[in-house]
């Protein structure tokens, strides 16, 4: 027989909930609570009325075998259990005999696997030849299958044959201009006479090949006789977004029509967050992508990319013309058109982070520090090696090709392609070749142990053991060996070690900027700034 605890055991699966009483400990008694002996003993109660006995509960001999024997049962498998985890212990006794069980669950399921096969049903009844014909009255075909609709009626007495199909006098249409394609081509693909598609191109030859996309609204005459080609009437398009061409028949002849359309030139300002992408930012702006091209090289003279936040704002000025004839179509010049980048900027916390914009007759873009910088000569021991800004400082910085971080071992001067470089100060050309990652490389030697470096060039202009002086042309910028771009890569040694071109002043090789020009710098971008931002 059983102990107490099993008794508990049956309690509990009988529907018992007995109210177990706190624990007490003995010789010490709790709060309100008298001392509780040795001997004494908790009194049960029940709050559940209790439920009734089940078999194993009621006292009848073959009832305490039968409780006795699920005792056993429940003891033996009480730490065991029928689904073992495979994906411990493999290979080991255990985990076999969890394989053998498994197979021993899936063997009913595979055997009760139900067959499945193509069920027999009633075969579709034939229609008669009346529903077929009824079927074929009533259904919908496509056109290029025959299709028709309705019943069908044979002809009278009142139906009369037509000899010929009356045309209308004149087609209206409207052809548009695809690639690789040409006006004649496409003209008398719409039904124009040959003589007239050649006319119109020869009478429009002056104002350039129309551009893919280009739409043609074409009215076509009368034909002469049955089966020729219809002559022109009237055709119209823009070949520019401030001209109207129109072509016209006047007697016998065809007479070209100009319209010029009034245009307004207000630079077009646009900004926005700049976001994960300040490229798709722009371009989600209205900005095109020759305009957002221009807008990140003036960014990348002044600025690194990787200085630019997420939470930045980026604006941007562009020359844009746009025509008032009040026409939104499709076309070229349909929303106007961009010009050169006039203003590049970018904003953090509603200050201005960089504010560069184009001026002078070089086209380059100057910050108005770097034009206050200009105006302001001052004596130094080398020149500056070329007319453009600093995009790249000497020390430790992440390669933009190689893709690692590594020593930056000189300065990088933004400046375009072609610009001439200067020799920073007298001496002679040690080195003039290709150098490595460097490309196009000069070095020269000053004495007293110091050495300057130009790499990337795109020409080099001087030979080994040439003397130059200082300021004269050595070679171009470009953008030979590991470049991303055009720039000058400039070096500076001392007895041999590179150190940073920075701590040795330099003039700059620059048009001497008066005040008033500084001054006038900043006006204008006042105003460029002052334009509705879109």
């Amino acid at each position: 027989m059983l102990g107490p605890e099993w008794k508990d055991v049956r309690m509990a699966f009988a529907g018992f909930d007995p109210v177990v009483a706190p624990p007490r400990s003995f010789g010490r008694a709790l709060p309100g609570q008298p001392g509780l002996r040795r001997g004494d003993r908790p009194q049960v109660h029940s709050a559940v009325p209790p439920s009734p006995l089940s078999l194993r509960d009621v006292p009848h001999p073959l009832a305490r075998r039968w409780d006795s024997w699920c005792c056993r049962v429940e003891a033996r498998w009480a730490n065991r259990t029928l689904a073992i985890d495979l994906r411990n212990a493999v290979g080991s006794r255990r985990w076999f005999a969890g394989l053998v069980r498994l197979g021993g669950f899936a063997l009913p399921a595979l055997l009760c696997w139900p067959a499945m096969g193509p069920f027999d049903g009633l075969p579709l009844p034939v229609p008669g030849e009346a529903a077929q014909a009824e079927m074929r009255a009533q259904a919908i075909r496509p056109l290029i299958a025959g299709g028709s609709s309705g019943r069908h009626f044979a002809a009278t007495d009142m139906v009369a044959r037509l000899d010929s199909v009356p045309e209308r006098a004149t087609i209206a249409l409207t052809a548009t201009l695809g690639e690789n394609d040409d006006v004649t081509h496409m003209l008398r693909r719409v039904g124009l006479a040959a003589r007239d598609a050649d006319a119109v191109k020869a009478m429009t030859a002056s104002l350039g090949a129309p551009v893919p996309g280009t739409q043609f609204d074409v009215t076509l005459g009368p034909r002469a006789a049955a089966g020729e080609p219809r002559p022109l009437a009237a055709l119209s398009f823009r070949p520019a977004f401030d001209l109207a061409v129109t072509v016209q028949r006047a007697g016998n002849g065809l007479t070209l029509i100009k319209r010029p359309i009034p245009v307004d030139s207000t630079p077009l300002h646009l900004a926005g967050a700049v976001g994960d992408s300040l490229y798709r930012a722009a371009r989600a702006a209205g900005a095109t992508p020759d305009t957002v091209q221009a807008y990140l090289q003036a960014v990348d003279q002044y600025l690194p990319f990787d200085a630019i936040a997420p939470g930045d704002r980026f604006e941007l000025v562009v020359a844009h013309k746009r025509a008032l004839d009040g026409r939104n179509g499709e076309g070229p010049g349909a929303a106007g058109q961009d010009g050169d980048l006039l203003y590049a900027g970018i904003v953090r916390d509603g200050k201005p982070l960089l504010q560069a914009m184009r001026w002078g007759n070089d086209g380059n873009f100057y910050t108005a520090d770097a034009l206050v910088s200009e105006a302001g000569q001052g004596s130094a021991l080398m020149a500056a090696p070329v007319a453009g800004n600093i995009t790249s400082w000497f020390g430790m910085r992440h390669h933009p090709i190689l893709g690692y971080a590594r020593m930056h071992a000189g300065v990088d001067f933004g400046a375009p392609y072609g610009s001439p470089i200067y020799a920073a100060s007298d001496g002679v050309v040690d080195y003039a070749g290709w150098h490595g990652g460097h490309g196009n490389y000069v070095r020269l030697a000053h004495g007293g142990g110091i050495d300057t470096g130009y790499g990337h060039m795109s020409r080099i202009a001087v030979g080994v053991g040439t003397r130059v002086a200082r300021g004269q042309v050595i070679g171009y910028v470009g953008s030979t060996g590991l470049s991303t771009g055009p720039h000058l890569h400039y070096e500076l040694f001392r007895g041999g070690q590179a150190v940073d071109p920075l701590s040795i002043r330099f003039v700059p090789h620059h048009t001497v900027v008066s005040p008033a020009e500084v001054a006038g710098f900043r006006a204008r971008m006042r105003q460029l700034l002052a334009l509705p931002a879109r």
